[in-house]
């Protein structure tokens, strides 16, 4: 019997958890269209503490996004520019040197702030410039 509650208060709060954490559609590229800048980023949403402050800008134009000021061992570089695209809602932006991409999903969207996940569950903060 306490499994079978157990099972159903999991069941639950898995479809509590994740309507709170519906995403936005994308509908087309232009809904990303210009510059953003990466102010943190965190493990999971409801993490209390930023998990990584950041100062990268995500510059998103015709199809292209290059990510600028990027900090690695107290110095900085830029990445070359990349392609993305919206796939079924998702912005998929391909890695450098590779035929691989990264998957993101947009859980918040407004004209001046946006809040991507990772396919693998991180949370990235942006504020537009």
């Amino acid at each position: 019997m306490k499994k079978v509650n157990l099972a159903s208060m999991l069941l639950v709060l898995s479809v509590v958890t994740n309507v709170a954490f519906a995403d936005v559609e994308l509908k087309s590229s232009d809904e990303v269209t210009g510059t953003w800048k990466l102010e943190s980023t965190k493990n999971t949403a409801s993490e209390k503490e930023v998990a990584l402050p950041r100062e990268d800008t995500w510059v998103f134009k015709d199809g292209k996004v290059t990510i600028l000021h990027i900090p690695r061992e107290g110095k900085y570089y830029d990445q070359m520019p990349v392609n993305y695209e919206v796939e079924e809602g998702k912005l998929k932006v391909a890695q450098v040197g590779n035929t691989r991409f990264d998957l993101f999903s947009v859980v918040e969207k407004s004209d001046s702030n946006m809040i991507l996940r990772g396919k693998f569950g991180g949370f990235y903060y942006f504020k537009k410039k």
